[in-house]
């Protein structure tokens, strides 16, 4: 994406995370971003080879200053993980930082003699990916329906399948959607900022679970707000939300997560470690999108998919254009990505259904994306509008009505379609092991589409109905 853009982008999930200083790596390509100051390290030796480490090396160079070197949470956790400052993080500017590059440098060559990876960025885990979303939600008349449609199928307390949403957390009126009768959790913390705009990424978990419940009727639904600034978390904090989240209501049947990072690696991340090797010994399915970026590097967790340990453990989900036979072309991709679901411009509940909710809202007033599809996008040429626009410009954010239904596309909602296909699936073969459902699933799936011209597996919902893909927008 346009340097600028993504630059605006950064800004705004800098400003809700405000006391977390960010940079964006490696050397400003915007691949991922990461907190300014800090290190990841596993607790116990491997910190104090770290500590020791980095300390001995930033005093034997004159540029660098070793007094900020020191532990900076707790010696042990259940991530199984410590920060430890290496730097000032108010020093410097976004496009990088040189106390934790000269630190993952020290500790080469320990790396090299222990054959592991002893040290990382703490990275910030997002829906956004690169904070840069790819759409933003569009009001959908009533009339207009859910695409998937709700599929036929009756709700059992007692043979549900229960899925756990790690998201944004619920629209604060939800209840009122028919949709989400058997849907509970968390509340979205804010809605909207003090102006009245509709915030960043609100109502993805609540459409995440609608999706879900339209796909699968005979599903129990939790979702949890893990992911509430921006829909961002640090990579330190958010392998211990994701024990919190099941630790709320025990391993679900199925796990679908919208959210995660590259990190420049084959190896996963160093900050959910612990918890991967827990869900490993569950029967829980972890079903991860594949990201937006348009790129082939791994992204993680979804990238766990094509780890030897983890291939029964994860399935990666990557998303498929508005006509279901190509990939769309944010999605991720490569051989790690498993299985592609619809995931532009689907229809689904974005608030509760008791009367029209009007909203500040800051998407853009174009009516064509970066992606050159007709839906509205925050990153296009020549400006933002709302809380993005630039300084001293005239347009104000739109007042929309959303009536309960939203367009909204993205690799986060072909995840919840596949998390609701294998669990249909259990219920409809009474399988009650969600790992062995999704071999089944596939096995018997003849659905196929292409992707930047490789032939992939892909699930379609017998209830989605295909949309129109149109033309590039010329460019200005």
């Amino acid at each position: 994406m346009a340097p600028q853009r993504f630059h605006e982008q950064f800004e705004q999930i800098q400003r809700s995370m405000c006391d977390v200083p960010l940079a964006m790596g490696p050397d400003d390509s915007a691949e991922f971003i990461y907190e300014k100051g800090y290190v990841l390290v596993r607790d116990g030796e491997d910190a104090r080879v770290v500590e020791d480490t980095v300390r001995a090396h930033f005093t034997a160079e004159p540029d660098l200053v070793q007094d900020h070197v020191r532990r900076a949470s707790p010696q042990t956790n259940r991530s199984g993980i410590t920060r430890i400052q290496v730097g000032d993080p108010g020093e410097g500017d976004r496009a990088g930082d040189r106390p934790v590059a000269h630190a993952l440098r020290a500790l080469r060559e320990s790396e090299g003699r222990a054959g592991r990876r002893l040290v990382s960025r703490n990275h910030l885990v997002s829906i956004a990916v690169n904070s840069c979303p790819g759409d933003e939600p569009a009001p959908v008349a009533l009339a207009d329906g859910l695409n998937p449609a709700q599929a036929e199928g009756t709700y059992d307390a007692e043979s549900a399948i229960g899925v756990l949403v790690v998201d944004t957390g619920l629209m604060r009126d939800f209840r009122s959607s028919p949709l989400l009768a058997h849907t509970d959790g968390d509340a979205q913390i804010k809605e909207c900022d003090d102006d009245g705009v509709l915030q960043q990424y609100v109502g993805h978990g609540t459409f995440i679970a609608g999706l879900v419940a339209a796909v699968a009727p005979n599903t129990g639904i939790t979702v949890r707000n893990s992911l509430n600034d921006a829909g961002a978390i640090l990579e330190s904090e958010f392998g211990e939300k994701l024990f919190e989240a099941v630790d709320a209501g025990g391993w679900p049947d199925i796990l679908s997560l919208s959210a995660g990072t590259s990190n420049g690696r084959t190896d996963g991340l160093l900050g959910i470690e612990a918890f991967m090797r827990e869900l490993r010994d569950q029967r829980t399915l972890l079903v991860a999108a594949a990201g937006n970026n348009g790129s082939a590097t791994p992204f993680w967790p979804a990238a766990y998919a094509d780890l030897p340990d983890y291939q029964d453990v994860v399935l990666s989900v990557g998303a498929l254009r508005g006509d279901g036979e190509f990939g769309a072309c944010f999605s991720n991709h490569g051989p790690w990505v498993k299985v592609y679901a619809p995931g532009e411009r689907l229809t689904g509940v974005l608030t509760g259904f008791d009367a029209p909710m009007p909203y500040i809202y800051q998407h853009s007033t174009y009516d064509t994306c970066r992606y050159g599809f007709g839906y509205a996008c925050t990153c296009v040429s020549p400006r933002h509008t709302g809380v993005l626009s630039e300084q001293g410009g005239s347009t104000k954010p739109d007042q929309v009505m959303f009536e309960g239904l939203a367009h909204w596309s993205g690799t986060s909602f072909a995840t919840p379609l596949v998390a609701g296909l294998i669990a249909s699936h259990m219920s409809a073969q009474q399988e009650s092991d969600p790992r062995v459902a999704r071999y089944k699933m596939l096995a018997a799936n003849s659905g196929y589409a292409e992707v930047r011209g490789a032939h992939v597996a892909a699930l379609r919902p017998g209830t989605w109905r295909p949309v129109p893909v149109l033309p590039p927008a010329p460019r200005s």
